[in-house]
């Protein structure tokens, strides 16, 4: 298309192989599997396909490394973080490149997520030298307890595909940080940047075989194995609730411990008092960052009846005002969907709402032509009962429910088996601190849509998740404590 970048060059130089043991190899079967652009549904390339045999040889990589790098220096496991952040820096403007080929948001969301991914390593890269421990005397007063913290052990990472670089480097970070080995399965989707945050840490100076990469259409074959048999000690995952469970499921034979961060299904509330340009800026924020395919993205807007119309208006003539396209081309906005499976939930969700009653004040409709393609829409007078109400969108459509008291929109905003995000907006700084500690969630934007950041913990409850990743806790899901009892 007319103005549209190449994305040859960053495709070309990223490996297009398995990542063991410090090696670029073909899978033991030479399988293959395509990378296709969602704008377009042209392959892109194609990379390794790897079975069980190849998920095996890079757990055997991970458990040989796993020893001495435990015993690396925290320092020098501090400088490998720092200097991969420093070259994903310097490659921003190829990152994002690879990053929207594969998986189709804007150029300028794709840069900003560069930002993102590289201050996980940054953040992590200051942690690694901060692991304490403790020294003090039993209630007995004849023994000393020695406390220190020990890396887990090697690891199984599996990345999703809406924040491809991202959810990289902030399971990654800490894990170097800690002192543990790694494998990496990407989202088969989105491959190729986590290849390239592969060769960045080689080149940044990772020992062979502490991060090793498999690429594989085959998840369950190659994941299950893993985690029954006894060398992986743990998981971390992002992804769908439901996955989550088969692999909590897998995680008990051989009682793996797990970090998850799986679905949600955010209430964005805005009270009668809110300031609506603050609202409506939010609302873009929460709804349409990354076309909303993220586990964040506001899902319900409850808002006050007597606010709704007019904020409804404005986030549709917000939206509406959005360029869709290729994200590769200037001025873009709101770039394809990840597939076309994903754009059809979006539009049976839409369907399903009219049929219940939902007015559609923009969007709504797939337009034609090539690509996976949904335009940002707004609902209004959207049923309780409508599926998207307890179905998590990972679309750009804004569902808009009224309210009139704060207990009801409370009760509203909880019944979900979900609880990840929440936003609140109001003048009122005693009821948003109010309403955030009612909401059942595990993180809480107030007056802003943005609840994303390196130094804070992410992660929900209920059926959102265990754990955290990010800030100063986020090293703990890779550490455990042993304790020295010491008479004297």
């Amino acid at each position: 298309m007319k103005g549209r970048l190449t994305v040859t060059s960053p495709i070309e130089q990223v490996p297009k192989r398995l990542f063991i043991a410090g090696q670029w190899a073909e899978a033991a079967s030479g399988a293959t599997m395509p990378v296709e652009d969602p704008a377009t549904g042209q392959v892109l390339c194609h990379v390794a396909d790897a079975g069980p045999d190849d998920g095996r040889r890079a757990e055997e990589a991970a458990v040989a490394a796993q020893g001495e790098w435990a015993r690396t220096a925290p320092r020098a496991r501090s400088e490998i973080l720092r200097r991969a952040y420093e070259i994903i820096i310097a490659r921003t403007d190829e990152l994002a490149l690879l990053m929207t080929s594969e998986m189709g948001k804007s150029l300028a969301e794709a840069r900003a997520e560069v930002a993102y991914a590289a201050e996980f390593f940054r953040w992590f890269s200051e942690e690694a030298v901060r692991i304490e421990g403790a020294y003090g005397t039993l209630p007995d007063g004849r023994n000393r307890m020695l406390l220190s913290r020990r890396p887990v052990g090697p690891c199984l990472l599996i990345t999703p595909w809406n924040f491809p670089l991202a959810m990289g480097t902030r399971k990654i970070g800490p894990a170097i940080a800690a002192g543990c080995t790694m494998v990496l399965k990407p989202a088969p989707q989105t491959p190729l940047s986590s290849l390239a945050l592969a060769d960045i840490l080689r080149e940044a100076g990772l020992p062979d075989g502490v991060l090793n990469v498999v690429t594989t259409s085959r998840a369950g074959e190659v994941v299950e194995p893993l985690l029954r048999g006894g060398r992986i000690r743990k998981l971390s995952f992002t992804g769908s609730t439901q996955v989550g469970r088969t692999l909590l499921a897998q995680c008990a034979d051989t009682v793996v411990r797990p970090s998850m961060e799986l679905g949600g299904n955010a209430p964005f509330i805005v009270f009668d008092d809110a300031d609506l340009d603050v609202a409506v800026d939010g609302a873009m924020v929460a709804k349409m960052r990354n076309m909303g395919e993220a586990c964040t993205a506001a899902n319900r807007f409850f808002v006050h009846s007597s606010v709704a119309g007019e904020f409804a208006a404005r986030l549709a003539d917000r939206m509406g005002s959005l360029v869709v396209g290729p994200g590769t081309e200037p001025g873009v906005d709101v770039g394809p969907l990840i597939d076309r499976a994903g754009r059809a939930k979006v539009a049976e969700l839409v369907a399903d709402a009219v049929e219940r009653g939902a007015k559609v004040l923009v969007g709504g409709e797939i337009p034609d032509g090539p690509g996976c393609f949904y335009p940002p829409t707004v609902l209004t007078g959207v049923d309780p009962g409508s599926r998207l109400m307890s179905t998590e969108i990972f679309g750009p459509v804004a569902a808009v429910l009224t309210f009139d008291d704060e207990d009801e929109v409370v009760r509203a905003a909880n019944d979900t088996e979900w609880g990840l995000v929440g936003y609140v907006f109001t003048r009122d700084l005693s009821r948003g601190l109010r309403v955030g500690e009612r909401l059942e969630v595990g993180m809480v934007g107030l007056n802003t849509g943005l609840v994303s950041n390196p130094a804070a913990p992410f992660g929900g409850v209920k059926q959102s998740g265990l754990g955290r990743e990010g800030g100063r806790v986020g090293i703990e899901e890779f550490l455990e404590y042993k304790y020295l009892a010491v008479p004297v």
